[in-house]
């Protein structure tokens, strides 16, 4: 389709007005009193207009969408999602006026559907996580409007050299640390987008960080780097909104990531759940699976006397799961169990070593 260039290149500055509005995120750190030769800092994606680190994802795409020539000043956005995502793509189509769908499964928490209408945009329900994809481009197709398809074009909308993105940001708030190059990043893996922004840039930057990918159980994405022909899943999908996928999407790249830890639902949010009382901040699901990982990979380290700084990504607030992962009642319906796994992780921060939940 032939856009309003005059238009197009109003709402790129808009959106650029927008982010040099938008300070950077503060990279916090997280006491370890048991292991004082490891420092463990925490990204804080959720202190953006929007609330997530899908801010920085929705922006990108919104640019790349525009630049490409897909969205005009008429545009119906769609796109399939989980939560985050579709509540930073809603606050900036309500930027630029736009009418703005989000295709969803019904499981996806109140508070992020409360958020989604906040900002103007809509709901559309589906019954799987599955089924998101054909219903979007679907949906797309019948109202002429564009599926802005993250899941596709999430690694290649972000520039992974630089241009203030994640990894640049966490580089440059680490330079003044006791241990300024991390040995571990963990990040969790929706799109696989920040993944790969991430890993790019430590390859480009010629960096001896790793990258370490928390996953869901229930997810592909580790069982596809343990074998690369496994692209499916048909499990039960994980009640961690955000992360992990049935399917291996078309912007994860394995070859990036270097160690991968399966997490069950129960210790995501066993997890997020003591880091928000350790903390004071509330921290969501997501966060809780990236901290699983942490505490695995920073137990190894103090088994080796090894020294350094780990860095992950506090993705969003636990004030959007107050009505699933923060509800003893919504736990108790589904059968999970957090008592050992909340356990575990106070002893990990008691002793620096992570014993594995019964």
């Amino acid at each position: 389709m032939s856009c309003d260039r005059s238009w197009v290149s109003n709402a790129i500055k808009i959106i650029e007005a927008d982010f040099n509005r938008s300070s950077d995120t503060h990279l916090l750190r997280v006491p370890l009193p048991a292991v004082p030769g490891v420092s463990l800092y925490l990204k804080d994606e959720s202190t953006h207009p929007s609330g997530s680190l899908k801010h920085r994802l929705a922006r990108s795409l919104f640019l790349y969408g525009l630049c490409n020539g897909w969205i005009g000043p008429s545009t119906t956005i769609v796109e399939a999602s989980s939560g985050s995502t579709a509540v930073s793509e809603a606050y900036f189509a309500r930027m630029l006026g736009l009418r703005f769908i989000a295709v969803m499964p019904r499981s996806t928490s109140a508070e992020k559907i409360a958020q989604i209408a906040f900002y103007g945009g809509e709901s559309h329900f589906v019954d799987s996580p599955a089924a998101m994809y054909e219903e979007s481009a679907r949906l797309a197709a019948e109202l002429g409007g564009h599926y802005m398809d993250q899941f596709t074009y999430a690694e290649r909308a972000t520039d992974w050299r630089g241009n203030n993105n994640i990894a640049e940001s966490i580089f440059s708030q680490m330079a003044q640390e006791e241990y300024p190059v991390p040995r571990w990043i963990v990040v969790g893996a929706g799109t696989g987008g920040t993944s790969a922004t991430l890993g790019r840039y430590i390859r480009y930057r010629r960096l001896p960080t790793k990258l370490c990918l928390a996953d869901p159980e229930a997810s592909v994405f580790h069982r596809h780097l343990a074998d690369r022909s496994v692209c499916n899943t048909c499990e039960p999908p994980s009640v961690i909104e955000g992360i992990g996928r049935p399917r291996c999407e078309p912007s994860f790249v394995p070859e990036l990531i270097d160690r991968a830890y399966a997490v069950p639902d129960a210790a995501s949010i066993a997890a997020a759940r003591v880091l928000s009382h350790r903390i004071g901040r509330s921290c969501g699901g997501s966060t809780g699976t990236n901290l699983w990982a942490v505490a695995q990979l920073i137990g190894e380290m103090v088994l080796r006397g090894e020294k350094g700084s780990v860095v992950t990504l506090l993705c969003d607030s636990g004030d959007r799961y107050r009505s699933t992962h923060f509800n003893d009642d919504w736990l108790k319906e589904r059968g999970i169990d957090i008592k050992p796994a909340e356990e575990a992780m106070d002893r990990f921060f008691e002793t620096g070593v992570l014993t594995q939940a019964t």
